[in-house]
């Protein structure tokens, strides 16, 4: 496990809290250390924002929180409170209760999450049913309230369809239904839109945030998308190789990203046309193998500014303002921000 120090806690009360969580994968030939002494908090709420490249840990987190990870096959270390529960420590009812009654998930791919076999009507009131003891018609009821509350067209008809005969923006929005059928207190979006065109992604990304605000519900949110995350999110955490190496207010983190990491994400963007008829920057090579990651700061190798001391050590989270962490022992270099991008992220060329 990480011996990193913790970066501070957004909230003195959080309906979430994660401590020094370590999800090591142990099915194949070498351990893959997935997240990496993670420490993540989320206000009652709150709209927070994974953001980062793929294979960075934000799905792996995401899952860790309901305990989806295949046990024989994952050792996970570390303390996962919600609501005063002790994550870790549940089994049997208590953990199937706590799956879509207290925490839910809307899974990346419709798809693959629903069901084929059954109506969409069938396995909201089959979730309904899980964790209430009400009858099949009035789970039926409530489930033609989800529908309509997603803003699904002809939502009694399409209680009776099956997956496949919904568009996709139709079945994300049936599988938002599905997961605040069970009234939970968070909810965890694993990137809902990446499989959908620009218009619907639109819509969904404001679909979320408005019911976000009617429930008065606490989110997580997956993205590599810093534009998304920029139209959802309160507060920001950008993952690089399993660590959280910036935290902040979405405004905050923008405007003055102080991680390299950040900053590369932030210089891959065009920003008003000033790069128009030019190529975007790219943070040159790849994230790291993380069954072998290097030793020190593992964004080292394709950063600009890293010295021997960020090869050889790990960074401790600095703070620069209230609620503005960040992972690198550069953050002086890093003060200029957008402004530095040339010296900082080695763009290919």
């Amino acid at each position: 496990m990480s011996d990193a120090a913790p970066i501070p806690s957004n909230s003195a009360d959080p309906i979430l809290g994660i401590e020094k969580l370590t999800v090591t994968f142990t099915g194949g030939a070498k351990p893959v250390r997935a997240v990496d002494g993670v420490d993540f908090s989320l206000a009652r709420g709150e709209v927070v924002a994974l953001l980062g490249e793929s294979g960075s840990g934000k799905s792996v987190t995401l899952r860790s929180i309901l305990r989806l990870h295949p046990e024989k096959k994952t050792r996970m270390e570390g303390r996962i409170r919600v609501e005063g529960i002790d994550v870790m420590a549940l089994q049997g009812r208590a953990l199937a209760d706590f799956r879509g009654k207290t925490v839910s998930m809307v899974f990346q791919e419709p798809m693959l999450a629903l069901d084929p076999v059954y109506t969409v009507g069938q396995q909201i009131i089959e979730a309904i049913r899980q964790h209430e003891p009400i009858s099949h018609d009035d789970a039926r009821k409530r489930a033609l309230e989800s529908l309509e509350r997603v803003r699904i067209p002809s939502p009694a008809r399409r209680l009776d369809a099956y997956p496949h005969e919904m568009s996709g923006g139709m079945r994300q929005r049936a599988m938002i239904a599905l997961a605040l059928s069970s009234r939970p207190r968070i909810l965890l979006a694993d990137e809902p839109t990446t499989a959908l065109d620009a218009t619907v992604q639109i819509q969904i990304l404001l679909l979320l945030r408005d019911l976000q605000r009617e429930l008065g519900l606490s989110v997580i949110f997956v993205t590599h998308d810093i534009s998304v995350a920029v139209e959802v999110a309160d507060r920001v955490a950008v993952m690089y190789a399993g660590r959280i190496v910036e935290v902040g207010a979405v405004r905050d983190v923008i405007r003055s990203p102080r991680h390299p990491y950040t900053i590369g994400l932030l210089s891959t963007r065009g920003h008003g046309g000033r790069l128009s008829g030019k190529r975007l920057p790219t943070i040159a090579g790849s994230p790291p193998d993380l069954a072998n990651l290097p030793p020190g700061c593992a964004f080292a190798p394709r950063c600009g500014l890293a010295t021997d001391a960020c090869r050889s050590s790990a960074p401790e989270p600095v703070t620069l303002e209230p609620g503005h962490h960040v992972r690198c022992h550069r953050t002086a270099e890093t003060a200029k921000g957008l402004a530095a991008i040339g010296a900082i992220a080695k763009v290919d060329a």
